[in-house]
């Protein structure tokens, strides 16, 4: 994907994940059982690897991705993250 600087760790797509159902960042913190803070900067981290202006934009991206034939080893590709 253009703009993937590099891949998003696991912490990031759990975040991803739940950001992506609309979860504001205190309960995603509650969730994960990290600070708001931690959540923050994994937000903008995933912001920036997909190269994002909000998490709308984030997740699109990362849909569009994941589905990619292209980004999928092996003969089957996977369903995304979610």
């Amino acid at each position: 994907m253009p703009g993937l600087i590099e891949p998003l760790t696991g912490r990031e797509l759990q975040v991803l994940a739940i950001f992506a159902a609309g979860t504001p960042n205190h309960a995603i913190a509650g969730e994960l059982f990290i600070t708001v803070d931690t959540v923050k900067k994994h937000v903008s981290h995933v912001l920036g690897k997909l190269s994002a202006a909000n998490r709308t934009e984030a997740v699109a991206a990362h849909a569009t991705w994941a589905c990619s034939p292209s980004t999928v080893p092996g003969p089957d590709p996977v369903a995304p993250w979610w």
